[in-house]
């Protein structure tokens, strides 16, 4: 585990704009309630579900109340998009056009403390009815950090444990984004067209060993 951790959003470039304009994420039980439009890369069965499960260590919250980040960059759920035979799966627009927002960890408890914002991590998916979550960083080593870290997960245990996810409820601000990773230098672009006007402006960077 780093000293450090870094956490991951991926989106559609689409929704960059909308992100931009809002000052941040929204999560997707305030996206529904607010009847925003927007480009969804996930499953809708899987989203509907998490719209259910509790997050248990935060009682009456439920999965989908939170915006979801991951340990690491090129997820389990972007191997999904890449291979795009999923059933489940209803985006079939490829990875090229999905970037990564990177923050801070220990920045974004920092701020969520601050803001009295609720946060939680889980110990696999969170979308999962076995998953166990818990709401403080002295139980962060709880995670697998040797599967997170590790770019092979056709192993059972490899897979479950990469997919462990941090969350934040209801909205996650614009300005603890402190990287964005796109596909191409053609994506780069388009990215930096779209912070060119905004105050907060991540770096940018084409980070193609985040992609399969």
């Amino acid at each position: 585990m780093s000293l450090n951790p870094l956490i991951y959003h991926i989106t559609h470039l689409d929704n960059l704009t909308s992100i931009i304009n809002d000052d941040g994420l929204w999560s997707d039980s305030h996206v529904i309630a607010m009847g925003k439009q927007i480009e969804c890369i996930g499953m809708s069965e899987i989203k509907q579900k998490r719209l259910e499960l509790p997050v248990t260590c935060n009682a009456a919250d439920c999965v989908g109340d939170y915006v979801p980040f991951n340990f690491c960059p090129r997820s389990v759920m972007l191997y999904i998009i890449y291979k795009g035979n999923h059933p489940s799966l209803t985006y079939h627009g490829g990875q090229e056009p999905i970037i990564h927002l990177e923050a801070d960890l220990h920045e974004v408890v920092r701020w969520a403390e601050e803001k009295r914002c609720r946060w939680a991590f889980s110990s696999t998916n969170a979308g999962a009815h076995y998953s166990e979550f818990y709401n403080s960083l002295d139980l962060i080593n709880k995670l697998d950090w040797e599967a997170i870290e590790s770019d092979n997960f056709s192993e059972r245990y490899a897979k479950e444990g990469k997919q462990a996810e941090f969350l934040v409820y209801g909205f996650f601000p614009w300005e603890l984004i402190k990287r964005i990773g796109v596909y191409s230098p053609q994506i780069r672009s388009i990215v930096l067209e779209s912070i060119t006007r905004v105050e907060h402006r991540p770096t940018v960077e084409v980070m193609r060993n985040w992609y399969f």
